[in-house]
């Protein structure tokens, strides 16, 4: 495998966007709860299986129940004695302060585990919300020993809080219409010479808004030769250029990547930068044509992705015990591999050895039907860079937002 660069960045500064976004107040939700009345666990206190069975909720800020809930499922089934029962319950990343910080001042946990992308770990960690999961126990999660190179670079950002359990290359990638594209762009330069000559076929999302959108943006500077693909302020320059020329072929921003598959599957647009798991899943679930090709530049950094399991402070000693038995178990190659799912964040699996024939026969269908036959070789070729820290990523976006796309966002 290629040389991956790690970034070793700084996340417990504020994630500003998801920490100025967040609710004020708790959610109006039942789970089990957590460790008010019994005390937070301490390190040491924790015993290796919980006293009687418990029921643990979930709280999904990341889309990650379609990667996950199998792992879990198959956990619960193998293990009552354990965990008894879980549920689940979907909420936004900049929600996420808002929803648990109540519930730790309070010592009145509803919520017991979080699964969430950087940016509500980034979050939490700044509000002092998440143990430190990794420090305190991490010989109970040994198999993160076990991390792929890029997934253990990801697994850095979390600063021992917490526990990466999915992860992906993401991207920037290509996707096209076949029937109206014929020369695929290969470089930015040919990017942007495609977009000059066929105005209004070429869109991308509003960064803030979209995982593909997000992940052009920051892969441009790596393309480009800018002089420090990690400084957005000063050190972009190629790339703002870029974007601001391409900006005058381009009609509106969709705020959200949902419209982004809705213009390419109708025709609105020919041409729009994607991801691994964006390419394969609304193409596996209906939601573009099959027909729909994807392309790689011929040089490209990948920016990766990753989601991350971290747990509320105050978490009684049982309900601990039972999740760090639960994730050593996800991180197993045999559990792991569930993550392929439907390609939504090919691979996924951040494991060794959580290979596609471990996965499910249906996400072995999906990928074989629907997936790229070439992905896998380009992911074990090109190199591969963690994403911008969260401070430099809002400034990235608040960039972009005033620069780029000021009075020609549609939702």
């Amino acid at each position: 495998m290629s040389r991956t660069k790690t970034v070793r960045a700084s996340i417990a500064a504020a994630a500003v966007m998801a920490v100025l976004l967040a609710a004020c107040s708790a959610p109006d939700s039942g789970g089990g709860g957590g460790g008010g009345e019994t005390g937070g666990a301490a390190e040491g206190e924790v015993p290796e299986t919980p006293s009687e069975p418990v029921t643990l909720n979930i709280m999904d800020v990341a889309g990650n129940i379609k990667l996950t809930e199998g792992m879990v499922n198959a956990f619960v089934e193998e293990n009552p004695d354990v965990i008894s029962s879980v549920t689940w319950e979907a909420g936004g990343a900049p929600d996420l302060v808002g929803a648990v910080k109540p519930q730790v001042d309070s010592g009145n946990l509803q919520i017991d585990l979080v699964l969430t992308g950087t940016d509500g770990l980034s979050a939490g960690i700044d509000q002092d919300l998440w143990i430190p999961l990794v420090d305190e126990y991490g010989d109970r999660v040994s198999n993160q020993e076990n991390y792929i190179e890029p997934a253990a670079a990801m697994q850095e950002l979390a600063e021992g809080y917490g526990v990466l359990v999915t992860y992906y290359p993401s991207g920037p990638l290509l996707q096209y219409n076949p029937d109206a594209v014929e020369d695929v762009p290969s470089t930015p330069e040919e990017l942007l010479q495609w977009a000059s000559e066929h105005p209004g076929e070429f869109g991308y999302a509003r960064p803030a808004n979209s995982g593909p959108g997000r992940t052009f943006l920051q892969g441009l500077p790596y393309m480009l030769g800018d002089t420090d693909p990690l400084d957005p302020v000063d050190g972009w320059d190629n790339t703002w250029e870029y974007l601001r020329e391409l900006n005058q072929y381009i009609d509106n921003y969709p705020t959200g990547t949902g419209q982004v598959i809705t213009n390419i599957a109708d025709g609105t647009w020919n041409l729009i930068p994607t991801t691994t798991g964006w390419d394969i899943e609304p193409r596996a679930e209906g939601r573009q044509p099959a027909t729909i090709e994807a392309a790689a530049f011929d040089e490209f950094t990948w920016v990766t992705d990753a989601h991350y399991a971290v747990v509320p402070q105050g978490q009684s000693e049982d309900k601990l015990s039972a999740i760090l038995l639960l994730l050593q178990d996800m991180l197993t190659p045999e559990q792991n591999a569930k993550a392929y799912d439907s390609g939504y964040f090919y691979p996924g699996p951040a494991v060794e050895g959580a290979t596609l024939d471990l996965a499910p026969e249906e996400s072995q269908q999906v990928i074989e039907e629907f997936g790229r036959d070439w992905y896998d070789d380009l992911i074990e070729s090109n190199e591969k860079a963690v994403p911008l820290p969260a401070a430099e990523l809002v400034e990235a976006f608040d960039i972009w937002d005033r620069e780029i796309g000021a009075g020609k966002y549609e939702g």
